[in-house]
């Protein structure tokens, strides 16, 4: 039963459930994982084209339906100007009380944040429960499981949402509409264009539209200011990007007017997958392979005893120390004096992380060049020999705690756990020679 708080929406939602050229399913979702105790109504759009033989591509919108979307599809698809599309239109979830009042709206935390938790609630909360559907003609509701075939939209905070969904999850969503994104200091959201920046690219096609007129809260920062610089991180990391840019303010005036030509430019060239592109960081783009990316290749080995050594890693030349200290995402370099000694020792490599939490933190190692590899739930950071880091790579589906190995061999990166599995990945990198120290990069 929808709540009384969105008893307006359900009747809008019922409107138009006969509309010519798709049918259309309301709900609601109950969140019991990641959101406990948030409902949500939904509305699901099912064009005439489909006939519930294959699966679907799909396109799942934040904040309900916005910009005409399902009329802009129904005209789309019959001019086969994008593929035939289920569409989702989601709400963000409340908490209500039993008179039907709002305990807690949910929309910036589940909007806002910057980890992955959006994505998981989508892929095990939400998406098999439209999969659950059935049109009152006896179509089921098949989707794609494949990230090429699926599209993410939303304004301001569901525009970020839509990104980082997307950027955590590439096999879920590979097309982002953003805008108006608050890609500001709210929750982390200017961090993501440093992010960006230091990332391997990932196959993605995306679309930021903003106006110079765009300042929601001040307190916040410049909305335009902050989309413009996530522009100019997405270009120099090599993505299919595409901008709108003009005068307009928060709202969805704008976007409205150019949704229609964004939806043809994101189905383009559609069934082609969505490329990975070439970046332009100048210490991570060397150690990708020029045959484009590789994956992580598991294989089975002896299963590996977790490290007791208070030393997490040691330059080649046997000089410095990494100590991990817990409460802190940084990682402490000492130098190593007489007798194995750890002296004059500060908090020195400094490590992303999302949503300002905790980081899991696994094992290390340097290379040839003196940069620090270390394994984190947030990727492989590669730091610097000054601390800072320059490269995230992906990571493979493994437990951090029970990760008890990382070894940069010529030409690859190994990872071994306490279960026995060994995952290695080529990089042009190479291993690091034992009692030689590598060549300073210098002060800067």
């Amino acid at each position: 039963m929808i709540k009384k708080l969105f008893s307006l929406l359900a009747i809008a939602m019922t409107a138009f459930a006969a509309t010519a050229g798709h049918v259309t399913l309301d709900g609601t979702i109950t969140s019991t994982k990641f959101y406990p105790g948030t409902i949500r109504p939904y509305q699901v759009y099912v064009p005439e084209q489909y006939t519930g033989d294959k699966p679907a591509c799909l396109f799942l919108g934040l904040d309900g339906e916005l910009c005409n979307a399902q009329a802009v599809m129904d005209s789309l698809i019959t001019a086969g100007a994008m593929p035939v599309t289920i569409g989702v239109f989601l709400q963000h979830g409340m908490i209500l009380d039993e008179n039907d009042k709002a305990l807690r709206y949910n929309r910036s935390n589940e909007y806002d944040m910057t980890d992955d938790r959006f994505g998981r609630f989508l892929e095990t909360e939400v998406l098999p429960v439209i999969e659950g559907l059935t049109t009152p003609d006896g179509r089921h509701i098949r989707l794609s499981h494949d990230g090429n075939d699926h599209m993410m939209f939303g304004l301001s905070s569901g525009g970020i949402c839509s990104f980082v969904t997307a950027w955590h999850r590439p096999d879920l969503f590979r097309r982002v509409f953003c805008g108006v994104g608050t890609f500001v200091p709210m929750r982390g959201g200017n961090d993501l264009q440093a992010i960006v920046r230091k990332h391997e690219p990932q196959p993605l096609r995306i679309f930021l539209q903003d106006g110079t007129n765009d300042v929601w809260n001040g307190t916040f920062g410049h909305w335009y200011e902050a989309n413009r610089i996530m522009a100019s991180a997405l270009d120099f990391a090599g993505y299919d990007t595409g901008y709108d840019w003009s005068d307009c303010n928060h709202g969805v005036k704008r976007t409205n007017e150019i949704f229609a030509d964004v939806m043809k430019w994101m189905w383009r060239d559609y069934p082609a997958p969505i490329k990975t592109g070439h970046t332009s960081n100048d210490m991570l783009a060397p150690l990708l392979p020029e045959d484009g990316p590789t994956e992580w290749v598991e294989s089975k080995t002896t299963a590996a005893r977790l490290s007791t050594d208070s030393v997490a890693a040691r330059y080649p030349d046997g000089t410095v120390a990494v100590v991990r200290h817990k409460g802190t995402n940084c990682l402490w370099q000492y130098v190593i004096g007489k007798g194995g000694k750890l002296q004059y020792g500060q908090r020195f490599y400094w490590l992303h992380n999302y949503d300002n939490s905790q980081l899991e933190i696994g094992p290390m190692a340097f290379d040839a060049v003196g940069s620090l590899y270390v394994l984190t739930n947030a990727g492989i950071q590669m730091l610097d020999q000054n601390g800072r880091v320059r490269a995230i790579f992906n990571i493979p589906k493994v437990n951090i705690a029970q990760c008890a190995s990382l070894t940069v061999k010529d030409g690859s990166i190994v990872i071994v756990t306490t279960k026995g599995q060994r995952w290695e990945r080529r990089l042009n990198v190479k291993a690091p020679e034992k009692g030689k120290r590598p060549k300073s990069q210098g002060w800067g």
